[in-house]
């Protein structure tokens, strides 16, 4: 089953010998840089562990384990459901409904209206306490959990999602708060976009109008000191991004050891309590949701991920799923929230497929209004046929091709989004150190095939506030580029690959608009053909430089026209409206 020769990753992936290397070797198992040495022979990790260098017999006798196990049992499958309790947590005589409650808004389109009330504090209202809202907006009826938020404080949240009066009724097994009704009357709001939502292979908001996600990623931004994340809100502020990839849980990881100051969970003497939440931490991370939504800025907040020396990886399959639903119940009334299941989901060990298709299943009861959910990838890409995924997260798997493997992942028949094409900086992996050149470019041929391409920056300093990790400054070349890109997407039509031959990509359609793009090649001419049925404006676009050339006239058939003979260029061409005959080469 295994060998000397079996790379690590893959012998992590079994509990049984993933426990083995724990007692030989606990100092790797939590190594900060673990992921590095993944793809290496575990014999071969374990001959360069610093603290089995003297010790050959321990590393001898730990790979002789290991080669003797024999093939795996199929798990037993873990339930993944909580059993709430059933009776009544409120002594018999409580009057039903008696609880005081208030409902706060804007009662609006678009809007997250939030009904709260006071009620039982008494042993553990997290998981003593069942709340749900049964709703009737006058075209649809849903469920809406509630969740309890410190104080003896519940609360409601629900997204208005059209004009009329809003019905509710509470259900909960604690007496003062079962069978609360009313009535909100919602306001149209005629500016409100709703929930992004997959359009084909693109996106669109929920009143129609196009969603073109240029995103980038900062980890643990929420988890920093308070001044370092109102420096990244400001940054972001100025930048061309709407979409930000961000972790619920703190990382642990190269260049982001510091310990944040509150958890999802309450901190207890022996660690974390998964079943008590930290209303504290959630409150702060609703504010900066809120200020990115202000920004335009869509949280794609991820879930679970494997950087990690607190345990969140490794809670059992029913606390994961405790735990999504109280984070779907604070958060699915935010219309700028993404549901990302897993950073990196392959290299979090502790858990199987089934797990994931549990954690799924439980963001999809919880969640009545289907915001996107995905799931990203180290190096195996998750079969993104299921159905409850919206999209295509990826990340690069070759060291040289990423956006030229749009097309490919494109297979699903979902959009695109390479949320990690690599990282803009200077760190020793290549993960984490191409230029902003090589950053544009990425972005640019992801757009020309189709897709989207996610942003990211690795620029090692002193404070080691890197922007990939903690947020705070950008310093890149790039940003300013992808802002360029991000005008030039906004004015075109949606873009679908127009192939025509190996040598350069297109998009668009025959008659209204193309987009060519020659990357790193350096043409001092181009020569096309296209349907002479239509005369084309042609502009040459210098994405790196920031230029844009009219080019006199129109063209239309056979034609040629000169480059600059420089890297990164792009030729856009958009149906002429003045009846111009246009040129044509002889």
């Amino acid at each position: 089953m295994f060998s000397a020769r079996t790379p690590l990753q893959e012998v992590l992936h079994d509990d049984r010998a993933r426990a083995i290397l724990t007692r030989v070797a606990p100092e790797l198992i939590a190594s900060r840089v673990l992921h590095i040495l993944h793809q290496y022979p575990v014999e071969l990790v374990l001959r360069t562990e610093a603290s089995l260098m003297d010790r050959p017999e321990v590393w001898t006798e730990a790979i002789r384990e290991i080669e003797a196990l024999p093939p795996a049992e199929p798990p037993a499958r873990e339930p993944s459901r909580i059993d709430f309790p059933r009776g009544d947590v409120e002594d018999p005589a409580t009057p039903r409904a008696s609880a005081s409650f208030s409902v706060a808004g804007p009662a609006r389109v678009g809007g997250r209206v939030e009904i709260s009330l006071q009620g039982p504090s008494g042993g553990n209202p997290f998981i003593d306490v069942v709340l749900d809202a049964f709703v009737d907006d006058g075209t649809d009826q849903f469920v809406v959990p509630g969740f309890y938020d410190g104080d003896g404080i519940y609360r409601v949240r629900v997204l208005a999602q059209r004009p009329g009066t809003l019905r509710f009724e509470l259900r909960s097994n604690a007496r003062s708060i079962d069978g609360i009704a009313g009535t909100i009357a919602v306001d149209d709001d005629h500016d409100a976009r709703g929930l992004v939502r997959p359009d084909g292979f693109h996106f669109r908001y929920d009143n129609g109008e196009r969603y073109l996600p240029i995103g980038t990623t900062a980890y643990a931004w929420t988890h920093q000191p308070e001044e370092l994340q109102d420096s990244t809100v400001k940054t972001l502020a100025r930048s061309p991004f709407n979409k930000m990839r961000m972790c619920l849980f703190p990382k642990s990881y190269m260049y982001n050891q510091n310990e944040p100051e509150r958890y999802p969970f309450v901190k207890t003497d022996d660690g974390w309590d998964p079943a008590r939440f930290d209303t504290v931490y959630f409150g702060q991370l609703e504010r900066r949701i809120d200020e990115l939504a202000a920004l335009g800025i869509e949280a794609d907040l991820i879930l679970f991920h494997p950087y990690d020396r607190w345990g969140f990886s490794a809670m059992s399959r029913a606390e994961d799923v405790r735990y999504v639903r109280y984070v779907v119940a604070r958060l699915a009334a935010f219309p700028t929230v993404w549901w990302s299941l897993a950073n990196e989901w392959d290299i979090v060990f502790t858990k199987s497929v089934p797990d994931w298709d549990a954690i799924a299943a439980a963001i999809r009861e919880n969640d009545p209004y289907g915001h996107l959910t995905s799931i990203h990838n180290c190096r195996a890409p998750f079969d993104q046929s299921r159905e409850w995924i919206t999209h295509v997260s990826m990340q690069r798997i070759d060291v040289y091709r990423t956006a030229e493997d749009v097309e490919v992942w494109r297979q699903w028949g979902k959009p695109v989004v390479v949320d990690e094409c690599g990282y803009e900086g200077d760190l020793d992996q290549g993960w984490g150190n191409i230029s902003g050149e090589e950053m544009t470019r990425r972005f640019w041929e992801g757009a020309i095939r189709g897709g989207y391409i996610g942003h990211g920056e690795t620029y090692l300093n002193p404070a080691e506030d890197l922007w990939w990790s903690k947020g705070g400054e950008l310093v890149g070349s790039s940003p300013a580029r992808i802002a360029f890109l991000r005008e030039i997407l906004e004015q075109a039509p949606v873009l679908e690959p127009a192939p025509i031959n190996w040598d350069v990509p297109r998009a668009g359609t025959e008659g209204e608009y193309f987009l060519y793009y020659f990357g790193a090649t350096r043409p001092t001419f181009r020569r096309f053909v296209l349907d002479p049925a239509t005369a084309y404006q042609v502009d040459v676009i210098d994405t790196w430089n920031m230029t844009i050339t009219e080019l006199p006239g129109t063209f239309r058939g056979r034609f040629q026209i000169d480059l600059p003979g420089v890297p990164y260029i792009a030729v856009r061409m958009s149906a002429a409206t003045d009846g111009a005959p246009g040129r044509a080469a002889p």
